[in-house]
């Protein structure tokens, strides 16, 4: 069943909705959503690095009881499987891309029998106002392309935000859209510089040659040799090209100009700067230590906005701050370290007992044991845990 004909299912209640107040002066009625930077193939590859990155997470509904372990139901198997259109990476993707052309991402929770979560799914709405009831709760009304709207409980809804400043419900500017003024310029910029080279080496190769005629003849003359010099050029297949005494062919020597790639690499990485990508991340030569300033600087900040937005919105709060249920966006994925790094983080883990089996082999690839073995932790028999330790040094008193 597809997410518009679960809304058609919801059953639209009578209440008299207001426009929401908002302590800002602008109506919370944002229609969505501004596209023109996105015609930049920069642009558009400076975001697919962000999203590419984000698609490594694993989303994990987690109990804080000291453990952190993950809590295997029914939340859990929407979080692997959000809905019967996407995987988790699809889910992700569709998120982060909606996020950064909209500075706003919906996600729309489905709730079964039971109080059971059936289903994830992300919306693309094309506007979205903000209402409220008589006893002041805030709901949000969304407008489709087909025209269909829907109003939901605004504390039913995922909402992420980003760059959230000026609008009191909505991230990015008043109108909750882009604020893609500044980015705008040296976009046009970097598009006014192809469009000059595509021209210059247009020009460049428009002529071809010169054809110096050493005697005086007048215009129409001159149109009519010049069309017998190029009806001589196609028909001739040889290469080789006759003329009389009274012509001389001047070829010209053509010395293309293009832009220096200071110049280049300068608009390319003020555009990328806007969106926290390094170039070396764009090209992928990066070092260990680019790659784990994008991450904190770009994608960390990301990972905690979307990991809080899902807690808030599928626990209540006796289920969040009473009992320590959370959604987190795990970064176990993303690699940092290098081989070296590996082996001695292995090396000082097991001698504490702070690595299993399981995780020892999957950070060298190999598959894991599962069941006693794979959980049970590696440990030198030269340490020992604090209350061990304190046992034997009592039994040595």
């Amino acid at each position: 069943m597809g997410i518009f004909s679960w809304l058609k299912k919801r059953k639209e209640s009578d209440t008299k909705y207001t426009n929401a107040q908002g302590l800002d002066i602008f109506a919370p009625f944002y229609s969505q959503f501004g596209s023109n930077i996105y015609a930049s193939d920069v642009v558009q590859q400076a975001i697919a690095c962000i999203v590419k990155e984000m698609k490594k997470l694993d989303i994990q509904h987690i109990r804080e009881s000291g453990t952190g372990d993950i809590a295997n139901d029914t939340i859990q198997k929407v979080l692997d499987n959000p809905n019967f259109l996407m995987t988790t990476s699809d889910f992700i993707e569709k998120i982060i891309w909606l996020l950064y052309f909209n500075y706003n991402a919906f996600v729309l929770p489905v709730w079964g029998s039971g109080n059971r979560l059936v289903s994830l799914f992300p919306l693309q709405p094309n506007t979205v106002s903000f209402l409220e009831d008589k006893s002041g709760q805030l709901f949000v009304q969304f407008t489709f392309n087909n025209l269909y709207q829907s109003t939901i409980k605004y504390s039913d809804i995922i909402h992420i935000r980003y760059n959230y400043s000026v609008s009191e419900f909505m991230g990015g500017n008043q109108n909750g859209q882009p604020d893609n003024t500044a980015l705008l310029k040296t976009l046009r910029m970097n598009e006014e510089l192809l469009n000059g080279l595509a021209k210059a080496m247009k020009g460049s190769y428009a002529i071809n040659g010169i054809v110096k005629y050493n005697t005086i003849i007048d215009g129409k003359k001159t149109e009519q040799a010049l069309a017998d010099l190029t009806k001589r050029l196609n028909e001739n297949e040889s290469g080789f090209m006759p003329l009389d005494l009274k012509g001389e062919f001047i070829p010209i020597n053509r010395q293309v100009k293009l832009v220096d790639n200071d110049t280049l690499k300068f608009i390319d990485e003020k555009i990328l700067r806007h969106f926290g990508v390094p170039l070396p991340i764009l090209t992928g030569d990066y070092t260990k230590a680019q790659y784990e300033a994008f991450y904190q600087k770009t994608i960390e900040p990301l990972i905690v906005c979307i990991s809080q937005a899902f807690t808030k919105a599928l626990f209540s709060e006796r289920e969040a701050f009473g009992y320590g249920h959370k959604i987190i966006f795990s970064h176990k994925l993303l690699d940092f370290m290098t081989m070296n790094e590996k082996i001695q983080f292995v090396t000082v883990a097991s001698n504490i007992g702070g690595i299993t089996i399981d995780e020892f082999r999957s950070m060298f690839g190999f598959r894991a044991f599962g069941g006693e073995l794979g959980e049970t932790p590696v440990m030198s028999k030269n340490y020992g845990d604090a209350g061990t330790v304190k046992d034997i040094d009592k039994n040595k008193d």
